[in-house]
């Protein structure tokens, strides 16, 4: 099964086109609708679904105009429907714009299997934040990048809750690949091994 990533938008957010088992489906896609479209178009994919890690304006951009020309269903954890629902207040306060995006959603829980993905509730970014896993990869939206993880000053981040996510994620196989939402893939075995802000994992559990 096949994966695509467009890095998009002003704050560069990797937005995937993946094949599963049950139909393509985008997650968290940012901005640029229209590249979007295109690549699943290229790839001759037909998209079924949007699958939202979180409810940040950067990971949700293109939700709307996407909805509006394939009529798919929206996930998200119902914790993040806040962040869902005040995105463009959100993105103006950047100084950018993103279309409202639209109601209702499909609610993600710790567990749910959707599309061949297992979703894992891993908060700490923001409330409702999770991860798409299958075998081998992870989707992980902001919470680890090559070298560094996702800002806990945010609203509705929690310090303590994102490095109990970490440790968590640090349970999968080593060799795990990780689909961030920011900058270049990476593995688990290397950020356990290089990763700054993971040494030593003396964290609270």
């Amino acid at each position: 099964m096949k994966a695509f990533a467009l890095t998009v938008g002003p704050l560069q957010e990797n937005a995937y086109l993946v094949e599963t088992p049950g139909g393509a489906v985008f997650i968290d896609p940012g901005d640029e609708a229209e590249r979007l479209l295109a690549l699943a178009e290229k790839a001759s994919l037909a998209p079924k679904a949007i699958l939202l890690t979180h409810a940040h304006f950067d990971h949700l951009g293109a939700v709307a105009p996407l909805v509006e020309a394939l009529d798919l269903p929206v996930y998200l954890h119902p914790l993040d429907l806040p962040l869902y629902l005040r995105a463009p207040e959100a993105a103006a306060r950047f100084g950018l714009a993103v279309p409202p995006p639209p109601v209702p959603i499909q609610p993600l829980e710790e567990g749910l299997e959707v599309f061949g993905f297992t979703v894992w509730h891993l908060p700490g970014h923001s409330p409702g934040h999770v991860a798409f896993l299958r075998e081998g990869e992870v989707f992980s939206g902001d919470l680890l990048f090559r070298g560094s993880i996702g800002r806990y000053d945010l609203p509705g981040a929690d310090p303590k809750a994102l490095f109990r996510s970490l440790k968590r994620l640090l349970t999968l196989p080593p060799k795990t690949r990780i689909r961030p939402g920011h900058g270049p893939e990476t593995t688990l075995a290397l950020e356990a091994r290089t990763n700054p802000f993971l040494a030593g994992l003396e964290w609270e559990a």
